[in-house]
């Protein structure tokens, strides 16, 4: 949903104590004031420091307030009427370059006039997102960093405008019900939310994203593959009160659909409805529902998890058929994922699998259209043979019921 860095202050060292002389003796020879080291220079002349200072500014980050302030951190003054994040610290933040021409587009106008309702201090930095569904403005409310999510205009207008809306009413009301009952995972805190005019104002978590397209090239780390895989664990086995979420996805009506339009044929429609049949009494599982990598922000106290549009009661395996789907360049996360799926048993290995099948149609159905590129041709063919892996799993699996 979005993303910001942040850099540590370094820590101002304390001169050592000269040890105290001894009463009534005669004072010795006044030591003579040695010079300060001078600081290494590079190539270019200048000194380390010099250059250190040169690259924050080219990066847009501020000086420390120790190397402006005498070693001295500056506490600046709190002006009146501002808010603050409740139970967060004022913290000093970092400079960013505001694009007056990008925050006075007529619909980021419109959506700032939105947030300005039921914020008022809200100071708007930067638009990090002017989508045709979604527009996302970073901002401060006083010295807290902060994120406001709008519906964009061109959404009011489009064919999908009811559906863009529950969906926005929907993640509200996770952000709501995530303030009741906290979930084990990290997420942005609820600042404000309007329900009607759909404006949600969240913190702004210091992170990357893990991806920037759906469906990435380059993989992350192995490690950060293992710190995403466990954050999504830790929330598919928290168990919420059940009237808290609901179930956003109708699994006999997803087959029937994508049955209907030919992409699953009799057999792969009947050899689903059978492995469904024997999961009628699983218990259900709390997903994320949309856990793509462009959702998950990499923070240094570990993943965030943002846009909870689509979260509730799933299959097991939802949340990992979905990471399967968009991990085709590493087989080592598709391995370490399918793994773990089958952990839980059969009836987990089951839900899996038809939770993949059901996410790869949908990703198939969202990619191959007319006039695509070479680059997602190649896609198309890369999810057309994972959805053939897929059915001859399911296959197998019906044959070993």
């Amino acid at each position: 949903m979005y993303s910001s860095a942040t850099s540590p202050a370094p820590t101002a060292t304390r001169p050592a104590l000269r040890p105290p002389t001894a009463a009534g003796t005669r004072p010795g020879p006044k030591p003579v004031p040695q010079s300060r080291p001078a600081a290494p220079r590079g190539t270019d002349g200048r000194s380390t420091d010099a250059r250190g200072q040169a690259g924050r500014a080219a990066l847009g980050l501020r000086a420390p307030d120790s190397a402006l302030n005498g070693g001295v951190p500056r506490q600046a003054p709190v002006r009146p009427g501002e808010r603050m994040l409740r139970g967060r610290p004022a913290q000093p933040l970092v400079a960013e370059r505001i694009d007056p021409a990008a925050l006075q587009t007529p619909a980021v106008r419109a959506a700032l006039a939105n947030i300005a309702r039921i914020c008022p201090a809200f100071t708007p930095r930067q638009v990090l997102r002017e989508g045709s569904r979604h527009i996302l403005v970073a901002g401060t409310i006083g010295r807290a960093p902060v994120v406001a999510k709008c519906l964009a205009p061109q959404a009011v207008r489009g064919d999908q405008f009811e559906q863009l809306v529950a969906d926005f009413h929907h993640e509200v009301a996770v952000y709501r019900a995530f303030v009741r009952h906290r979930p084990p995972v990290r997420l942005p805190r609820l600042v404000a939310a309007d329900h009607d005019r759909c404006v949600l104002v969240v913190e702004r978590v210091p992170g990357r994203p893990a991806a920037r397209e759906r469906h990435p090239v380059n993989a992350p780390t192995p490690g950060e593959i293992r710190a995403i895989l466990g954050a999504v664990r830790t929330l598919n086995l928290w168990r919420p009160p059940t009237d808290v979420f609901h179930t956003p996805l109708d699994y006999q009506m997803e087959i029937a659909r994508f049955h209907s339009v030919g992409q699953l044929t009799d057999r792969d429609a009947g050899d689903l409805r059978g492995l469904l049949h024997g999961l009628s009494h699983t218990p259900l599982q709390l997903c994320h529902g949309d856990a793509l990598l462009s959702n998950m922000l990499l923070a240094p106290s570990g993943p965030v998890l943002v846009d909870w549009e689509q979260a509730g009661w799933y299959l097991p395996g939802y949340d990992l058929a979905v990471l399967w789907s968009v991990l085709s360049g590493d087989t080592a996360a598709r391995r370490q994922i399918s793994q773990l799926a089958q952990s839980g048993g059969t009836l987990a290995r089951d839900a899996f699998l038809v939770n993949l099948v059901l996410v790869l149609m949908r990703e198939i159905r969202l990619y191959d259209v007319p006039g695509a590129g070479e680059e997602q041709r190649i896609m198309i063919r890369r999810l057309y043979d994972d959805a053939a892996l897929a059915r001859r799993a399911v296959r197998a699996a019906v044959g070993t019921r």
